[in-house]
Parts: structure tokens; C-alpha cells; sequence
């Protein structure tokens, strides 16, 4: 066990299982206490199951680490007080928070019900309010904090996952917003695109890809992952890849690392670009229909590719 997170106290969200189990085991690995918490559901958020937490949880335990066991739902504000709380309770601090427990309700658009909409953007995004909200006072006692909220390259524009990319890019936004805001405090906000082969990827069928590819949709502003490893060993897909980077934004090293978007897939490290403008044209007066007919095409969003340039006759 290494020493760099040695006194400090971590939540993880989502910790029973795939990238969450991986960031909870490294942290212990690295001397933090860690609560796990694990709401035990299936992939579309219901159920409910002790089981994935406490077994991580000892898992931490035959190492020699510190853990606990929560088993609340972060999409419930009370829940994350209680989440708080056990922190409190049982280590007398808190110190870092990975908030990475999602959930999916894959649909295009137009089948999309009120309820799948609702069901993602609660756990993903109302789920970081809620563990925030409830982190925050602590660390604003102590002067110190890492908060890392795990968003997704899938936030870039992802097919079938409307809700889901607009709760893992509005958690980008409100990363951005947090490190202006609790910076002057020692707390530190980054946000992260993970990756790797967990229960969630391998939901997503094979031939659901393929349509999206036949009808051309495309996925963009993901990095090239680079495919060369060892035979036998580790690969690009596995999701304990993601853990040492989050690790390291929680060390005392990274205290100028704020307001950032990290991503971990593979056996590389990637920093994403701060949205700016990149083009732009103007005028000294008002633009008319004919000017702008003009100006777009040919200059504003000139050589600017659609994301999905075949014609879908009867969305179904």
C-alpha cells in the first residue's frame, strides 16, 4: 500500500461494481478511508442489492485498509446527507468525492418516455448536486477537498442517449462552475471521461451500433486509444485503468488541477479543450436573411460535417 492519500477520507458513489470499484480499491490502496457506496441496482437504477458493496468493502478490509458499506440512493438528497454523514461518523473527516454511480435508459429521442428521461438525469445529474451539496460544508471547514464528478465522452453527442448526454455535459458545466467557486478554498473540481468494458458498455447490443453506423450517425471527440499491450496482460478495456489518474487528482500534488475535464479510458491520459469560440463573422450593423445566407454557409460553418447526413424516412 503507497502512502499519498494516507489520513484522507473518500466517498465513492457507484463503488460496487466496474470504474467505481477500481477508484474505491486504489484510493484504500493509497491510504484513504473509503466509504463505498452502492445503491445494489440493475442498470436502468431499480432493485437494490447490499451485496456489490459489501463485498468491496472487504475486500478493502483483507488488505489492511479502512471501508464502509453505504447503501443509499444518490438520487435522493436525504440519502446523501446520510452518505455525508457516515463519513463523519465513522473516519471524523471528509475529504474527497468520485461521484460515479450511473445509470442507463437507452432510446431514441422519439420513444423516449418522461420517465427514462427523468430516471438518468436524477442519478447522474441531480446526483451530483445532491453528493456535492452534502460534501461541501465539510471540506469548507477544513480548507481541503477533491471533487471528482464522472461525466463522459458520451456527453459529446451520443445516439439513443439524449438524456443520458445531457446529464453527463451538464455535469461538465457545473464541474467548471464548483472550481470557480470552491477554489479559494482548497477544494479542488475536475471532471472525468472514463472508459472500459463494465456491465453498462456490454448493455449496449452490437446491433444497435450497427444501425446507428448503417444510418449514418457517428460519435465524435473521442481520442484515438492506442491498441498496442502485452499478450496476457492488462488491456485498454479494462475499467481499473481509469483508477490511477482519479487517484492522482486526489493527492496534495494536484492542487492546481481544477476546472478540468480528464479522460482515463485505456492506458492513457487525455485533457479536453475548454469550449471557445472558433469561428466567427461580423458586421457594423444589423445582419439581414440574404447577408447571413451568405455568410454561414460560406464562411461560419464552411467544411462543418453533420453528425448524421442520411435522411431517416419513418423514425420508428
Amino acid at each position: 500500500m503507497g502512502n499519498r492519500l494516507e489520513g484522507r477520507v473518500a466517498i465513492v458513489t457507484g463503488a460496487g461494481r466496474g470504474i467505481g470499484r477500481g477508484v474505491a480499491m486504489q484510493l484504500a490502496e493509497e491510504g484513504a478511508a473509503v466509504v463505498v457506496n452502492d445503491f445494489g441496482g440493475s442498470l436502468d437504477g431499480t432493485g437494490g442489492d447490499a451485496g456489490p458493496a459489501d463485498e468491496v468493502v472487504n475486500e478493502i478490509r483483507a488488505t489492511g485498509g479502512q471501508a464502509v458499506a453505504h447503501y443509499g440512493d444518490i438520487s435522493k438528497f436525504e440519502d446523501c446527507t446520510a452518505l455525508a454523514r457516515t463519513a463523519i461518523d465513522e473516519f471524523s473527516r471528509l475529504d474527497i468525492l468520485c461521484h460515479v454511480a450511473g445509470i442507463l435508459r437507452d432510446r431514441m429521442v422519439f420513444n423516449m418516455t418522461e420517465e427514462e428521461w427523468d430516471a438518468v438525469l436524477a442519478v447522474h445529474l441531480r446526483g451530483a448536486f445532491n453528493t456535492v451539496r452534502n460534501v461541501v460544508p465539510t471540506m469548507l471547514e477544513q480548507g481541503y477537498g477533491r471533487i471528482l464528478l464522472f461525466s463522459s465522452g458520451s456527453g459529446l453527442g451520443a445516439s439513443g442517449q439524449a438524456n443520458y448526454s445531457a446529464a453527463k455535459e451538464g455535469m461538465v458545466g457545473f464541474t467548471r462552475a464548483l472550481a470557480r467557486e470552491l477554489g479559494p478554498f482548497g477544494i479542488t473540481v475536475n471532471a472525468i471521461y472514463p472508459g472500459g468494458n463494465t456491465r453498462m458498455t456490454q448493455s449496449i447490443p452490437d446491433s444497435t451500433q450497427d444501425l446507428r453506423a448503417q444510418a449514418g450517425i457517428t460519435r465524435t471527440g473521442r481520442p484515438a486509444v492506442i491498441t498496442s499491450w502485452p499478450e496476457g496482460g492488462p488491456t485498454p478495456r479494462d475499467p481499473e485503468n481509469n483508477a490511477p489518474m482519479v487517484t492522482w487528482l486526489c493527492t496534495e500534488a494536484a492542487r492546481e488541477v481544477s476546472g478540468q475535464v480528464i479522460g482515463t479510458p485505456g492506458f492513457q491520459a487525455s485533457r479536453y479543450s475548454v469550449r471557445q469560440v472558433i469561428r466567427s463573422v461580423a458586421k457594423s450593423d444589423h445582419w439581414t436573411l440574404d447577408e447571413l445566407a451568405r455568410a454561414v454557409p460560406l464562411q461560419l460553418v464552411a467544411g462543418v460535417d453533420n453528425p448524421a447526413p442520411k435522411r431517416v424516412e419513418d423514425p420508428k
